[in-house]
């Protein structure tokens, strides 16, 4: 195996806009639920997780092979929430970005504007926002919907999996033709492992500093006031 191409489902209570995908992540109730794959641009498959199924052990020790480059649209989500599952911290050295390849192209960084802009046969199943909310934001009694309790749409969740590693791969065919400077890998490894790593902050400045921010806007409003 030289390449796995990945696209997984999620569930998390946290919001991913809000929160941004480390938080997200580390919800204690975040969980993986479909991990649809290719290897080396073959057929893709599909990992029900949420229905018990498991990974193939070649897929699961891909993850963490040095040699196996692992590619994905928006590579940092799977990188992340992957990593989170295997209590890992993937190295991003090993993934591609096929989003950053499309990005150097002047193309559009969703994936269905992507494809749009390339003119693909097959683009970005238009069911994906329903049924995310559907499967993997929490209902209106704060729970998660399961599999079982909407089979149909279910099965439709899992063709739609497969067909964003369908479509990621045929971006990448296009973008691929371009040739990627290995320091701009360097450069996007970089940049990964500085998020993973976060920054340090002295929190007693900061959370004076938001105290000061308060008072003084508290008598600035007076002043106003009083203007």
């Amino acid at each position: 195996m030289k390449t796995l191409a990945i696209d997984i489902e999620t569930y998390s209570s946290a919001d991913l806009v809000e929160a941004g995908v480390y938080k997200y992540a580390e919800a204690p109730d975040f969980r993986i639920l479909l991990f649809a794959y290719a290897i080396d641009g073959g057929t893709v498959e599909v990992v029900d997780l949420a229905s018990g199924e498991e990974l193939p052990a070649e897929v699961r020790e891909a993850l963490t092979e040095p040699s196996v480059t692992k590619t994905a649209y928006n590579a940092t989500f799977e990188r992340v929430c992957l990593g989170r599952w295997l209590g890992l911290t993937l190295p991003p050295e090993q993934w591609r970005c096929t989003m950053v390849a499309a990005a150097r192209m002047g193309l559009p960084l969703s994936l269905a504007q992507c494809g749009e802009a390339l003119g693909l046969e097959q683009g970005k199943m238009k069911e994906g926002k329903a049924l995310i909310k559907r499967f993997s934001l929490p209902n209106r009694k704060g729970e998660r919907n399961l599999p079982t309790d909407y089979p149909d749409e279910w099965e439709t969740f899992k063709a739609y999996n497969k067909r964003d590693v369908e479509v990621e791969q045929a971006v990448l065919k296009v973008v691929g033709k371009l040739p990627q400077p290995s320091w701009e890998q360097r450069l996007y490894a970089a940049d990964q492992r500085i998020n993973d790593r976060g920054v340090l902050i002295e929190r007693r400045l900061v959370e004076n500093a938001d105290r000061f921010a308060e008072e003084y806007t508290a008598e600035l409003f007076a002043e106003a006031q009083k203007l």
